[in-house]
């Protein structure tokens, strides 16, 4: 008989409607592939639904619903470190015995062939600036994941990329864009948006000068692929008590 795992996809939460729908597809592709990938490691898989803000159910209140003992896993679908994994997350984690964490979804560098399809989308020319637009966060490592993500776009690209953020660290993204535009007057500057789905921080690139903004990575299988990595990984170092 396999043994219950409970998968706690976790994400930010948001108003805007289109981008709960676009986190609800995520977290059902997910539950498709982890699946049938832990079936065969004797677990019987449950993916629950969960988040750290604005929306509810909120990440206590699942974990303390979860049957007592049972083996629970958050995996964050979230793109980089922060507050809300090194503080929600994280005291969620600690409230529950048999309980771990997953890492989000970090700088993976299959995120860059989505981005570049984004800005092909929008129309990008290899003569234009590019600026990579992440939410920001005060942790410095999660600030080196979108750097390191800008250094792989740029890679596939084979043109420069200036990681910049709405908030929380500099520079910001309307600062990199008018610098961009001061460097190459008549220069095209994109923002390539390195969020997740349709929300506020969307919303604001539209207000950043750029001459053109990618629509945010979802929706794209790719990103469930790189979330079910995560649990993979997390999995293959835990050590959960006998249930």
């Amino acid at each position: 008989m396999r043994r219950p795992l409970h998968v706690i996809a976790c994400a930010h939460g948001t108003d805007d409607p289109r981008g709960r729908q676009l986190i609800d597809q995520l977290r059902a592709q997910v539950a498709g592939l982890v699946d049938d990938q832990h079936a065969e490691d004797g677990w019987s898989v449950q993916v629950h639904e969960a988040y750290v803000d604005v929306q509810d159910p909120d990440l206590p209140r699942v974990l303390g619903q979860l049957p007592d003992g049972e083996a629970a896993v958050v995996l964050p679908l979230l793109l980089s470190l922060g507050i809300h994994t090194g503080v929600d997350v994280a005291e969620a984690v600690a409230s529950r015995t048999n309980t771990i964490a997953a890492e989000p979804i970090g700088a993976d560098p299959r995120l860059a062939g989505v981005m570049a399809r984004r800005l092909a989308e929008a129309g990008w020319g290899p003569d234009d600036a590019v600026v990579l637009a992440s939410a920001g966060t005060r942790v410095p490592s999660g600030q080196q994941q979108a750097r390191d993500s800008a250094g792989t776009l740029a890679a596939a690209l084979g043109a420069p990329v200036q990681a910049a953020f709405c908030s929380a660290a500099d520079p910001r993204v309307e600062d990199a864009v008018e610098q961009a535009g001061r460097q190459t007057p008549g220069v095209r500057v994109g923002v390539v948006s390195y969020l997740l789905a349709p929300g506020f921080f969307q919303e604001r690139l539209g207000g950043a000068g750029a001459n053109y903004v990618t629509a945010p990575l979802l929706p794209d299988v790719t990103i469930a692929e790189c979330v079910a990595a995560r649990l993979h990984s997390a999995l293959s170092e835990a050590d959960f008590e006998a249930g």
